[in-house]
């Protein structure tokens, strides 16, 4: 009997891992941007700070969507 992991399930946990770990990345950073540094809102800004944060994150977004749809495609 062979001992340690099967390859095929070291690489599933493995992709599993690396979306939660990404994904709580993203939502860290974006909640510290919007939050701790007030770019969520409008406020003592100007209101060009706040769109241009959404717009990066939505940007962002989109792109960690996209990488994690191609990760689990190539299955």
């Amino acid at each position: 009997m062979e001992q340690g992991w099967d390859s095929d399930i070291k690489r599933f946990f493995s992709k599993i891992l690396n979306s939660i770990s990404l994904a709580l990345l993203w939502a860290l950073a974006a909640a510290t941007a919007g939050i701790y540094f007030q770019l969520g809102w409008a406020g003592s800004k100007p209101v060009v700070f706040t769109i241009i944060f959404y717009i990066v994150a939505a940007l962002t977004l989109f792109g960690l969507i996209r990488y994690l749809y191609k990760t689990w495609k190539n299955e």
